[in-house]
């Protein structure tokens, strides 16, 4: 079998796999409106304000690191990690809620 006939038949594979899983895949509407709610509720509680704020601004107006970083007069190493930290603060809170 030829490089090429291998890559499309992958793709067919790939395709065809997604297509099923779909079509099995059970409804998570449950499982998607109880996260949204614990998510709610992580950013409220489980976040420093300073946190709350800068994942506000990068993922609800999605503004980017320089700008967030020149908006507030910090560095743009400083949103980075801040964002890091309100990303795990929010994984460990939520990782055991579903």
């Amino acid at each position: 079998m030829s490089d090429t006939q291998f890559k499309n038949r992958s793709s067919e594979w790939i395709g065809d796999m997604t297509v099923w899983l779909r079509a099995n895949a059970g409804d998570n509407s449950e499982q998607m409106t109880r996260l949204r709610r614990n998510l709610r509720r992580a950013r409220e509680q489980e976040l420093t304000q300073r946190q709350r704020e800068m994942v506000a601004l990068y993922y609800d107006r999605g503004m980017t690191m320089p700008q967030i970083a020149e908006r507030l007069g910090v560095s743009r190493s400083t949103v980075s990690r801040t964002l890091r930290r309100a990303r795990d603060r929010l994984y460990r809170f939520l990782r055991y809620t579903l």
